[in-house]
């Protein structure tokens, strides 16, 4: 199984982002071909105390490597990967990994 994951920095303004990212981009990423599940996590703090350093993290897992290349070169992957860089470009790292065994 392969994963995308996408760490979001805090926003400035919280409610902003939570009403894109939850009625817009959530929305338009569930239907990225192959897309099996997205987890989406509110960070609520960190163990050493505070906020931490993000603020919401996605997985989005799909079946392997190529079937999330894949995903991610359809209309639909496009469409999720231009919202993300117009809402979020300058909050959001993305990395893809795999699940050890």
């Amino acid at each position: 199984m392969a994963k995308l994951i996408a760490l979001y920095k805090h926003p400035e303004n919280k409610e902003a982002f939570d009403a894109h990212y939850f009625n817009v981009h959530a929305p338009l990423t569930a239907k990225i071909p192959g897309l099996r599940e997205m987890k989406v996590t509110k960070v609520t703090g960190s163990p050493m105390g505070g906020d931490g350093k993000y603020y919401l993290t996605c997985e989005m897992h799909y079946d392997s490597l190529d079937a999330l290349k894949e995903g991610l070169r359809s209309p639909e992957g496009r469409a999720s990967g231009k919202d993300l860089m117009g809402f979020a470009g300058d909050l959001v790292t993305l990395m893809i990994g795999e699940e050890a065994k």
